[in-house]
């Protein structure tokens, strides 16, 4: 890594944290300059505003990632593979907690944070059914399987994924396996015959 990519590195770092804790619009481009240990030119130089640092930053670090579905799919047991592939995002998405932060809070100010979550969700919901279709034994109706992905992704976009860890004891998490069942025991009504 060069020290000017380093340098660019270091200001989404710096952006991503105070973003987080400070909100976009109650961080100076100053603080995130300083925070990056960088001159404030230098700032501008990759990023000419402060709405395309935000936007940088969402389109670059709210990313799936190398999802490999067939790793995922649990054949005859899609609960089992909805759950699987609910542990894998939110191991992708551990090193960004405070991104989600920033992903909820600025949505409704910021159509490109918007656009990029709507984005970010539709990819999602494609994984999704791949990983629904190699785990039901029986043909799914198309729209059944579009439906149970939908209901999943939003249930895992609650709130970011990092608080639907196992190790986080916290009454009003969602309960992931029973609202796999649920979603599962639909598919169950809906098999092409």
């Amino acid at each position: 890594m060069t020290e000017t990519s380093g340098a660019r590195a270091r200001i989404l770092d710096a952006a991503e944290w105070l973003f987080a804790e400070r909100g976009f619009d109650a961080t100076p481009t100053s603080s995130i300059a300083k925070s990056a240990a960088v001159p404030k030119g230098l700032l501008f130089y990759y990023f000419p505003t402060k709405s395309d640092l935000l936007r940088a930053l969402v389109q670059e670090r709210l990313d799936l990632g190398p999802i490999d579905a067939n790793a995922l799919i649990a054949p005859g047991d899609p609960v089992r593979a909805l759950l699987n592939l609910a542990g894998r995002l939110s191991d992708l998405q551990a090193d960004s907690a405070v991104l989600g932060v920033i992903i909820w809070r600025e949505q409704r100010t910021h159509p490109e944070v918007r656009a990029r979550l709507h984005e970010h969700r539709v990819q999602m919901q494609a994984v999704v059914e791949r990983v629904l279709r190699g785990s039901v034994l029986r043909p799914i109706a198309a729209r059944a399987l579009h439906a149970a992905a939908v209901a999943w992704v939003a249930i895992l976009t609650i709130r970011p994924l990092a608080d639907h860890r196992d190790d986080v004891a916290d009454d009003a998490a969602p309960d992931l396996p029973a609202l796999a069942e649920l979603i599962c025991s639909g598919l169950g009504a809906s098999a092409i015959v």
